[in-house]
Formats: structure tokens, C-alpha cells, sequence
């Protein structure tokens, strides 16, 4: 059913002018949290905001809320819990994103594939090994402020900010907003304010799992010449030297480069661009046969299915947030054929 220009659901009539597009954050009564999703809560939510024929908002695996959206222009899922995309899957093309079989879907884990949010740290937590890999974000149910429609190309706003759960890890105050626009390209917006008194430093990624043929197949274009640092070497210091090509383990935080990076597929055909701003580091992953074995939420062979090229700001490359002042960064997926 296509929609006319400037179709909008919003939780709450006003709007945060830091990020255009997205409703105020502070909707009462939108807040569904983990396993305590009635049939009524989702069925009162989709009357809320859905968008008959383009966004429903329904029950997704393991009972999670999802917004469903089904537009001209694109298919796709985002979950309340991480606000956390698990399809895009744009007219013309077969899906773009890879999900685990294996993936757990319950509160306190995170989803295995996607575009999971990882915040305030990315990988362990420096200072303290028991707190929950990659930050505690990607875990936590977020509020769905707004759903809009524009023609064919369809935008989801959510929000979450800091509480007595991410206090335990992570001692300040701030706002996330998140916006992820599904149509001919996937673009996805993460917003932290900082609505403390000091200074914030924190390392973000939008960790996304794309899909491909074969890992072992397909070449990553854009990073010639740029220093990486190797996880699997130790962390040492090294200088791409041509194109990304997948003959075992990779783990690596390419540094201080802007660039596009272009996966192409071969065997399908196709050529997934990773496109990005305010993102100072790229890092480029697949754990291969041996790691992937021990992985719980993740099958045996499904490694060969994946290669996760992650719009990101990590390491030396963290960033600063002042009192009362925000920071965006953004990724935009986009896919042509080859």
C-alpha cells in the first residue's frame, strides 16, 4: 500500500531538534521491557505508530517486538531490543544482512548477526572483565518514538539513556537517539548527547554482518595503503597492501580513514557498499572455522556466510562528548550489481 509523502507516526507531537526526524525521546507508556511484551502491549504499540501496509510493529523471535517494514522500496526488521536491524533486504536484491540460525533471542543477550549497536567500549571492557562485551546497549530494550514514511522510503526513530542498569558499568549521563532509514539504501544514524556534567569518552560501532556467498570468494575494495592494527598478530601495527581478501581469521581496526569499502560477491552478483561519516576507524571481522566452532550462536559453517565490516570509532580513535553537546555518526549501506 504506498503512502504519500510526509506519512509520520510519532509517540509524543514534539520533536529533538539535535536529531531531526526522530520524536521526543521521553514517550511515557512505550517502554517494552525483555519477556514482559503482551500481545496487547505490541497490538496497542502498531496502533500507536504502525503504518498500515508499510510498518507494523509485531512479535519477532523469542517473543521480541520487531518493526516490520514492507515498502516499494525495501523490506526489512529492527527490533526494539538493541534497537537492532536484522534485515534489509532493498527491491531487486536478495537480503544483505546475515543472521545467525543459532542467534539467541531473549533479554540479555545480544543478536548474532545484524547491525548490533556496540557502546560505551567495543570489545572487553578494559577495567573490568566481567562487564558485557561490546557495552551494554545492544542488549537493552529501547523506546520506539517514531515511525515516517516518504514515498517508498521508510524511517524508524528510537531512544534510550542512562538508568541505574547502565550506571553498574558505566557511570554517566547521556541520550542515545538512533535512526535507521530503510528504502534503496540502508542508512543508520546513532546520537549520544551528554546531558551530565563531565566529559564523556566512549568507543561506538554499528557492527554489521553482511551477507555473502563465500567469505573465502569475495574481495573488500577501498582500504589500499591504510595502517591497520592486527588483533590476531598481537595488535601490531600494519599497512593494507591492496585489496581485503579472506583466507583465515581476521580481526582488524583499520585507522584514521573515511573511506567507502566495497564487499564484492561474485557468485551473487553483487557489489555491498559500507559508506560512513564522523567514523574514524574501520574494523573488518570473520572469526573462520576454528573460533566460529565455539561460538554457542553461531552454527559451524555459518562463518563462510558472513563478513562484518563495522562503521566505527574504537581504540586511540574514541570520542569526546562535552557537557551538552552531542556527537553522530552514521553508516550507509547500499548495493548494485556486478
Amino acid at each position: 500500500m504506498a503512502q504519500s509523502p510526509g506519512v509520520s507516526r510519532l509517540a509524543n507531537a514534539s520533536r529533538n531538534p539535535q536529531f531531526q526526524g526522530c520524536g521526543n525521546p521521553a514517550s511515557e507508556g512505550l517502554r517494552l521491557a525483555g519477556r514482559m511484551h503482551s500481545a496487547e502491549s505490541i497490538i496497542e504499540l502498531d496502533r500507536r505508530l504502525g503504518i498500515p501496509g508499510v510498518a507494523q510493529i509485531v512479535e519477532g523471535n523469542g517473543g521480541l517486538p520487531k518493526v516490520r517494514i514492507t515498502s516499494a522500496a525495501a523490506e526489512g526488521d529492527i527490533y526494539l531490543h538493541g534497537a537492532h536491524v536484522t534485515s534489509w533486504h532493498p527491491s531487486g536484491f536478495d537480503e544483505a544482512l546475515f543472521v545467525s540460525s543459532e542467534s539467541r533471542w531473549e533479554d540479555g543477550r545480544a543478536i548474532r548477526g545484524g547491525v548490533p549497536i556496540c557502546l560505551p567500549w567495543f570489545g572487553d571492557k578494559a577495567d573490568d572483565p566481567k562487564a558485557p562485551a561490546h557495552g551494554f546497549v545492544r542488549t537493552k530494550s529501547w523506546e520506539l518514538d517514531e515511525i515516517a514514511a516518504a514515498g517508498d522510503v521508510v524511517t524508524i526513530c528510537m531512544s534510550t539513556g542512562s538508568d541505574a542498569g547502565t550506571k553498574r558499568w558505566w557511570p554517566f549521563d547521556f541520550r542515545l537517539s538512533y535512526r535507521a532509514t530503510f528504502g534503496p539504501e540502508l542508512r543508520m544514524e546513532l546520537e549520544l548527547q551528554n546531558t551530565g556534567t563531565s566529559v564523556l569518552r566512549f568507543a561506538e560501532a554499528l557492527h554489521s554482518y553482511l551477507k555473502v556467498s563465500d567469505v573465502r570468494s569475495v574481495s573488500l575494495h577501498g582500504l589500499d595503503g591504510v595502517k591497520y592494527v592486527d588483533k590476531t598478530d598481537a595488535y601490531r601495527e600494519k599497512v593494507q597492501n591492496g585489496d581485503i581478501l579472506i583466507a583465515g581469521e581476521i580481526d582488524r581496526v583499520y585507522l584514521n580513514t573515511r573511506s567507502d569499502v566495497e564487499v564484492v560477491d561474485a557468485s551473487l552478483r553483487r557489489r555491498l557498499c559500507v559508506a560512513k561519516d564522523n567514523s574514524l576507524t574501520t574494523v573488518v571481522w570473520n572469526p573462520w572455522a576454528e573460533k566460529a566452532a565455539v561460538m554457542a550462536d553461531l552454527g559451524d559453517d555459518e562463518w563462510k556466510q558472513m563478513i562484518c565490516v563495522e562503521t566505527s570509532n574504537v581504540l586511540d580513535y574514541a570520542v569526546e562528548v562535552a557537557p551538552g553537546q552531542q556527537h553522530r555518526m552514521t553508516s550507509v549501506l547500499t548495493l548494485a550489481g556486478s
